[in-house]
């Protein structure tokens, strides 16, 4: 008679990835890497690790697989990033899949990557008196199509798709191409270059802010009134507020937010992924805009590894913001809170799909 675990984790994963696997969770405080918790290989893609009956377990038993550290954890088969998994009541055996872990490309077809136009490489913004490169990303079909598409503003486009950025990119071509084998690719992208040496200034919503003077308001106001007709114009976008969206991080997602109070009338999706709310500690008093508001959606992201403050602050955003709202339930928001999240472009990068299926395709 064979004997039955205490407690036994059994996974299936993808076999072309020969890291050692893991299992971190409340169990062992999230340590990661412990060869205490190092999954055994039983066959190509498969693992299981035996809990003894002397380990005492947490209920719930709350656990995730990683590849040995926070950058090679396990995710979903879009390459989204997954919650933690849970088992109410440890014991007997449980069977988990992992189709795709981060650190390994997950494959695309070159043919459903979005189109790269190049709108201008000195678009006039004559509210500033400046020239700006913008870009945008077409859907891949876009010219056989014949459909009207949403649109996306996003700032900051030196690190969304250019492989040679210094800081590294959120690669979202390559997700709207993974994407678009799902149908969630219909999306114009509009990608604005930040300025450089005055990105603060330009970011910064008022003159109110802790860097001091703010070119924030002439900078949406080259968005709404010149951009934006532009666009629309030149390319088939469905131009309604709740078919445009707004978004970006850092700085970014700051100016993102205060687009989305100074102009309700025209953005009705904001993707706020990690906003540096410390710049405009009071940008909660513009919140009385949201009181006329037709039906937005606002998805917001912030890491745990971002500073004391960055988790703190937004939740403050999305309580004021539902505080303004009242009871009306035309604001709808998603917060997501990732404890291990960094500030930086690859962690925005894996949000992004995410937060486009939610503001435009749920």
């Amino acid at each position: 008679m064979t004997n039955t675990p205490y407690f036994r984790l059994e996974l299936t994963t993808v076999t072309d990835d020969d890291r050692p696997v893991y299992v971190a969770g409340n169990f062992n405080d999230w340590a990661l890497g412990t060869e205490q918790f190092r999954l055994q290989k039983v066959d190509e893609g498969k693992y299981q690790i035996d809990f003894p009956p002397f380990i005492k377990l947490p209920k719930p038993f709350e656990y995730k697989y990683t590849r040995g550290n926070w950058r090679a954890t396990e995710l979903s088969e879009r390459g989204y990033r997954v919650p933690n998994r849970v088992v109410e009541h440890p014991n007997g055996i449980v069977k988990d899949y992992v189709p795709r872990w981060r650190g390994v490309e997950h494959p695309f077809k070159e043919s459903n990557l979005p189109e790269k136009v190049l709108i201008a490489d000195d678009f006039e913004i004559p509210q500033l008196n400046r020239k700006r490169r913008i870009q945008a990303l077409l859907p891949h079909d876009y010219h056989t199509s014949g459909k009207r598409y949403p649109v996306l503003y996003m700032q900051d486009a030196q690190n969304l798709f250019d492989p040679y950025s210094p800081y590294g990119n959120w690669a979202i071509d390559e997700r709207l191409a993974v994407m678009a084998e799902e149908g969630l690719a219909d999306i114009i992208i509009v990608a604005i270059d930040h300025a450089s040496a005055d990105r603060l200034k330009e970011y910064s919503p008022t003159n109110n802010t802790q860097i001091g003077f703010g070119e924030g308001k002439p900078y949406l106001n080259f968005i709404v009134h010149t951009l934006k007709p532009h666009i629309d114009k030149k390319y088939r976008t469905i131009p309604n507020r709740e078919y445009t969206g707004i978004g970006g991080s850092s700085m970014g997602g700051l100016i993102s937010i205060y687009a989305g109070f100074a102009h309700p009338n025209v953005f009705g999706r904001l993707m706020i992924f990690s906003p540096s709310l410390w710049v405009a500690p009071k940008i909660h008093f513009a919140l009385i805009n949201l009181m006329t508001l037709d039906p937005t959606k606002i998805y917001l992201y912030a890491g745990g590894k971002e500073g004391a403050n960055m988790i703190p602050n937004v939740l403050r955003l999305k309580e004021a913001v539902e505080r303004q709202g009242g009871n009306q339930s035309n604001i709808d928001i998603k917060l997501v809170l990732d404890q291990e999240g960094h500030h930086n472009e690859d962690r925005w990068g894996l949000e992004f799909p995410e937060a486009v299926e939610y503001l435009f395709f749920e």
